[in-house]
């Protein structure tokens, strides 16, 4: 017999709570360098920017957002450019959906 369980893991992150590069670089299992080339490209904006990268922080949003970020490069192939535009239409697209439930109800 075959085992169709399937056991799902997850961290649940406060969006106010503060990560550091490394930090963000572990909770999306990706390199520093690829984070560092989303800020450039203004995927994910710091809420500390210095002139040490290593002292960038960031709010725990910006774990969904670079999450998202890494998914649409993997699976579309997207450059920085359209990984950029995805996610702005991504949240234009949010945005909508919560104006038009505020309608509905």
């Amino acid at each position: 017999m075959v085992d169709t369980r399937k056991v799902l893991t997850g961290i649940v992150v406060d969006e106010q709570i503060e990560l550091t590069l490394s930090d963000l670089c572990r909770s999306c299992a990706v390199e520093r360098e690829r984070i560092i080339a989303f800020v450039e490209e203004g995927i994910l904006t710091p809420k500390f920017v210095s002139s040490e990268q290593s002292e960038y922080r960031f709010l725990g949003s910006s774990v969904k957002r670079a999450a998202r970020a890494v998914r649409l490069q993997r699976d579309l192939e997207l450059n920085l450019a359209g990984v950029a535009v995805a996610l702005d239409l991504l949240d234009e697209v949010e945005r909508l959906r919560t104006r038009l439930r505020m309608y509905e109800e």
